[in-house]
């Protein structure tokens, strides 16, 4: 038997299913996933996250969140495209992150890339070229597709620009986080509110 795509919280509240499992989901799930998001460091942040996340629980991620924030000066990417071999070891050290050092050296490297887009209109201009013109609200979880056109072209885009460990389905995790395109489902208390 599927598992519901809309659930009914306890607070009475139809949410997606995935975004009523715990404490930590239902408040992001509320209050930032699907959210138009902008701004360098905000984008920077969110592009980083979702390449830690790749092969794990978006939940482990979420619950590190402030350790990654503390780890990385607040995803400054000026900051972070200084970062050296003192700074790699001190990260590969901290349990406040995931310590996976491909990861690592690929968030330093798409600081410098995010730093050198400045000079081109910068990461947010960039990102948000890339939201598709329509999209039709998923009524179901199995409706829910792991990539786009658009993701794979932002892909194609951002590799061109010097961006590392950033694959279509990376990159269509971050357009649903970001708000680029509004994937709560049909029946769910977010689905539309922000558009």
């Amino acid at each position: 038997m599927s598992q519901p795509s809309v659930v009914r919280g306890a607070d009475g509240i139809p949410r997606c299913a995935w975004g009523a499992s715990t404490a930590d989901y239902i408040a992001y799930h509320d209050a930032e996933w699907g959210v138009p998001l902008h701004g360098e460091r905000e984008l920077f942040e969110r592009l980083t996250l979702e390449a830690f996340q790749s092969g794990l629980s978006w939940l482990t991620i979420l619950r590190k969140r402030e350790g990654f924030r503390a780890a990385f000066a607040g995803f400054d990417p000026e900051r972070v495209a200084g970062f050296g071999p003192e700074d790699r070891a001190r990260l590969m050290a901290d349990p406040g992150i995931v310590r996976n050092g491909r990861k690592i050296d690929a968030a330093i490297h798409n600081a410098a890339a995010v730093v050198d887009l400045r000079a081109d209109g910068g990461l947010d201009a960039l990102v948000w070229s890339h939201a598709p013109p329509e999209h039709r609200r998923p009524r179901t979880m199995a409706e829910l597709r792991p990539t786009s056109p658009e993701s794979v072209v932002l892909t194609k885009t951002l590799k061109t620009r010097g961006f590392v460990f950033l694959g279509p389905t990376t990159l269509y995790a971050a357009m649903q986080a970001c708000g680029l395109v509004d994937d709560h489902l049909e029946g769910c208390h977010r689905a539309g509110v922000d558009r």
